[in-house]
């Protein structure tokens, strides 16, 4: 198969979607890799390192778009590339399409094959997603302590506190992969911390990883306003996979904060967990100021820290896209459950039920759209 990647055209998006490692890899299971020049540059990877690897670099997107049969990439497309899509192209990449409508609508109107790395199931986890997650959850405590200072907008505070003042508070509403890896950098800067998820056996797993470090909340509203008036840096971590995120702290509850507070919301690629933004911010305008609360919602948080987070992510996504180009997608969605929960549309359909109850399309299963197109 000829796999394409193209350099990220998003906001400070500095990730790329194989290393060369990756195109190593894929090159010995025998696939061509185009690489368009310097989309490895953000994350220091050199056009020479792909090369000697076996990727042939490419000048120009619309080559890479045009010559691949799939394409790699981290973010979704943005509006500029749908002129690229077209039917039985495939798309290997984070999508969160339930926040994108008209994302979704261009697939489906072009009869791309759409598979998204944030819904690939394993035993009910998201192993292409949990890298990221890992990343995104410790940047947001980092990221909350640096805009709690007065110069960012801040209140002027020092979460770990020192001898003789007092530590700050910081809640986590969630408390999955995100919300545990920002619990691990706030304990661990020494903040008092409070984990608040809905389910009790998750609560008894935190309270055994953290001990006495860490409170524990069960999720209900009053529970998340009581903490979230009480805290210096709230985040915001609760995903539902494929969907779009609960909104679970309100406006009046943002209000009840001090000014000078710090939200970040890691939900924002997926709609976001506060009621007071909607609207994803950007690493060059990273946060908006409301009610007094500083409200940091960049969609891809990890996109700073591409290095790390490139070499993160592609040790698991590779492998897929492997597969991917090996036994080709029609294959895969009978014989690969994994494979097969990650296809979001196909042959213009919406193949993922989340997608299509969030935004009104009729659901049909991967399998059953394979057999809708083979009978026209």
């Amino acid at each position: 198969m000829i796999i394409g990647v193209p350099k990220e055209i998003k906001n400070n998006e500095k990730r790329v979607a194989i290393t060369p490692a990756g195109v190593t890899n894929l090159t010995k299971a025998g696939h061509t890799i185009l690489i368009e020049k310097d989309a490895g540059a953000g994350s220091s990877f050199t056009d020479k390192e792909y090369a000697a690897a076996g990727a042939e670099i490419i000048e120009d997107a619309s080559e890479v778009w045009k010559r691949s049969e799939m394409i790699l990439k981290v973010k979704e497309p943005i509006e500029s590339e749908y002129k690229y899509f077209r039917e039985g192209l495939i798309l290997f990449a984070y999508l969160h399409l339930a926040a994108e409508p008209e994302l979704t609508q261009a697939l489906v109107d072009n009869k791309v094959t759409a598979i998204a790395y944030e819904t690939i199931t394993v035993n009910n986890t998201l192993p292409l997603l949990t890298p990221m997650s890992e990343v995104a959850g410790r940047m947001a405590t980092q990221i909350g302590t640096q805009f709690l200072e007065q110069s960012k907008g801040g209140k002027g505070i020092l979460l770990s506190g020192i001898p003789g003042v007092n530590q700050g508070n910081v809640t986590i509403i969630g408390g999955g992969v995100v919300g545990t890896n920002a619990a691990k950098i706030a304990a661990g800067i020494g903040a008092k911390v409070t984990i608040i998820d809905l389910n009790p056996v998750r609560l008894r797993e935190l309270s055994d990883i953290f001990g006495s470090t860490v409170q524990t909340l069960i999720s209900n509203p009053y529970n998340i306003a009581e903490a979230v008036k009480n805290s210096d840096l709230v985040i915001g971590s609760v995903l539902i996979p494929g969907a779009k995120a609960p909104k679970l702290v309100s406006e009046e509850m943002i209000k009840s904060m001090e000014p000078g507070s710090v939200i970040v919301d890691v939900a924002i690629d997926q709609g976001g967990n506060f009621e007071t933004i909607s609207t994803p911010t950007t690493h060059d305008n990273p946060t908006v100021m409301k009610h007094g609360v500083v409200h940091y919602a960049v969609a891809n948080i990890p996109g700073a820290v591409p290095r790390t987070a490139t070499v993160g992510l592609t040790n698991v996504t590779i492998p897929y896209a492997a597969q991917i180009g090996s036994h080709g997608i029609a294959k895969l969605i009978q014989d690969n459950l994994a494979i097969r929960s990650g296809v979001n549309t196909i042959n213009g359909k919406v193949t993922i039920q989340t997608v299509a109850d969030d935004l009104g399309y009729r659901y049909t299963p991967p399998e059953e759209a394979l057999i809708e197109t083979a009978n026209v």
